[in-house]
């Protein structure tokens, strides 16, 4: 295990103990991080500070990232706290969901806003808020997912906001690479979390994937968060701009 000792990491998206970003901080916290942990809202905080009792280190925040107010907020108070900044997880990804479900040429206006503005501006905002703190440099990074490339079935809007996203990325890594902060993207393979029961036929996008990657089996939350680790270390010091799939495989597959 790598030792990221001295460390902190803000770590956003953390829904529940089977989402990626929840094994994202288990992996940090081993290594040694300590962390801070976003929530949307009041009405979460209990289960933010419940969630986080296993980890070693680490404290809850509350942060809506659809407000500039309340990020600014948020990151005066991590300054106040921490001082410096070495990581930034961003895991959040949202569409109301009929904006998935139906036929995407059915996508309304407000929808596809919604999902760029929580889904790609948020991460805008946050490596805005975060750089500052960032004085040593840093790594950020987001979560993506092969829709942004090829086209799945109930993925629709979702598709386009992780293509965005992914463009986002080396658009921030080159306006954040004199400041020795390195953003990159993990495009994960379809795990079961909460998130994903909002998209249809999931069962058959895990059998499919599994049938075609290369190794034959589905991703683990595990697997992606040890990739987060690598990128919050000193052994990526040269990697920015970058999507990182831990799909086993999957995304070089033809047939």
């Amino acid at each position: 295990m790598l030792n990221l000792q001295g460390r902190v990491a803000v770590v956003f998206g953390v829904a529940n103990k089977r989402s990626i970003a929840y094994a994202i901080a288990q992996k940090l916290a081993e290594a040694g991080c300590t962390l801070a942990i976003g929530y949307q809202s009041e009405r979460l905080k209990g289960e933010a500070d419940a969630l986080i009792q296993g980890l070693e280190n680490a404290s809850t925040f509350q942060c809506d990232v659809s407000s500039d107010e309340e990020i600014e907020r948020s990151f005066a108070a991590l300054k106040q706290r921490y001082g410096t900044i070495h990581t930034l997880v961003h895991s959040i990804a949202f569409a109301p969901a009929h904006e998935i479900h139906n036929d995407f040429l059915e996508t309304t206006r407000e929808g596809f806003r919604i999902a760029h503005d929580v889904s790609v501006y948020s991460l805008i905002a946050l490596a805005r808020a975060a750089a500052p703190l960032m004085s040593e440099g840093g790594s950020i990074m987001t979560l993506s997912y092969y829709g942004s490339e090829k086209v799945f079935p109930n993925y629709n809007v979702m598709g386009v906001a992780k293509a965005a996203l992914e463009s986002t990325v080396r658009y921030l890594a080159a306006s954040l690479g004199a400041r020795k902060i390195r953003v990159n993207a993990i495009s994960a393979g379809p795990i079961k979390t909460l998130a994903a029961r909002g998209i249809g036929d999931l069962s058959i996008m895990l059998k499919g994937h599994a049938d075609r990657s290369p190794l034959g089996r589905n991703v683990e939350q595990a697997e992606v968060a040890g990739a987060a680790v690598y990128l919050a270390s000193d052994l990526s010091t040269g990697v920015t701009g970058e999507v990182t799939y831990v799909d086993c495989g999957y995304n070089v597959m033809g047939l």
